[in-house]
């Protein structure tokens, strides 16, 4: 290795290097080939995501001009319908109300376009979540939107050894922060924070719905967790369960096409995939204890 002294100082090139080196001299590396498909379920899972802050965006805009034109009436949460129904409820007469009301409608035009992209986008996830033969959508709290992004960025999941480091990659391994005889795990802040808030939203879907999930959930409060840590336990629980059904996917595609890499993805070869993120492994890989076999897996 290079040392950072006289004039052999560290920088990019020596760094690029160094890698080359190692690269050449090892031979269990895998060589990274683009899966086309999974980039754009990359693209489109973005794409959503920044519609969806538009829509926050525009909604703000929209209830603090109704909350103007029509004092003590605006709503938290409004429908485009709501809106237009309270807009054709209001004539203003001076040039300041006017003004007001006809930036209403245009951000109500707006608001509109917006979840007609959303919606438009959410079924053209599905529709290559379903192509590719996920089923992780068979699984409780996990939509189109989530299923996606799991898909877009875990890629090849046999990357991952075992579930406690797909648990570590997504954040939801907790780490360890017991005190003499208090047992206790605290929130990591490490790994992939899209996928952490992706199952965050299976969880709360969970908690919800009358699902196993929620039963878990309920068992970890009456054992004495607080909430934020009854949902950590919920959360690492979902994250086993989606690492479960990538394998399980995985395995059916290489049964089905002889061709499949061990990634499981359709006309995947043994290469990984080049939009893979990188690894960010914490010390605590330890799982919580005694997740059940089956969970949050649909019921009839």
């Amino acid at each position: 290795m290079l040392e950072d002294g006289g004039h052999n100082r560290k920088t990019d090139a020596h760094d690029a290097h160094a890698v080359a080196a190692v690269a050449v001299r090892t031979t269990t590396l895998r060589v990274l080939q683009l899966d086309g498909e999974l980039e754009a379920l990359r693209m489109l899972t973005d794409r959503r995501e920044a519609l969806t802050r538009r829509r926050v965006q525009t909604v703000d805009r929209l209830q603090a001009l109704l909350a103007e034109l029509l004092p003590g009436q605006a709503k938290r949460d409004i429908t485009t319908g709501q809106a237009k129904t309270m807009l054709a409820s209001v004539r203003p007469r001076d040039i300041a109300g006017k003004t007001r009301r006809r930036i209403a409608a245009e951000e109500l035009a707006e608001l509109v376009a917006v979840e007609a992209k959303i919606k438009k986008s959410t079924v053209e996830l599905k529709t290559i979540v379903v192509a590719r033969g996920s089923r992780l959508m068979d699984l409780h709290g996990v939509g189109p939107v989530v299923a996606a992004r799991v898909l877009a960025d875990a890629g090849d999941v046999t990357r991952f050894a075992d579930r406690n480091r797909f648990a570590s990659w997504t954040g939801t391994a907790p780490l360890d922060a017991s005190s003499g005889e208090q047992n206790r795990h605290r929130l990591s802040r490490a790994g992939n924070r899209r996928m952490n808030h992706m199952i965050h939203i299976a969880a709360i879907s969970e908690i919800r719905l009358n699902t196993d999930g929620r039963v878990y959930y309920r068992r970890k409060r009456a054992e004495g967790k607080k909430p934020l840590e009854a949902i950590r336990c919920l959360k690492r629980r979902i994250s086993d369960a989606i690492y479960r059904q990538l394998l399980e996917d995985a395995q059916r595609a290489a049964v089905e096409d002889v061709g499949t890499g061990p990634g499981g993805h359709c006309r995947a070869s043994q290469e990984s995939s080049a939009v893979d993120l990188p690894l960010h492994i914490d010390t605590s890989d330890q799982p919580l204890p005694g997740p059940a076999d089956k969970t949050l897996r649909q019921t009839g």
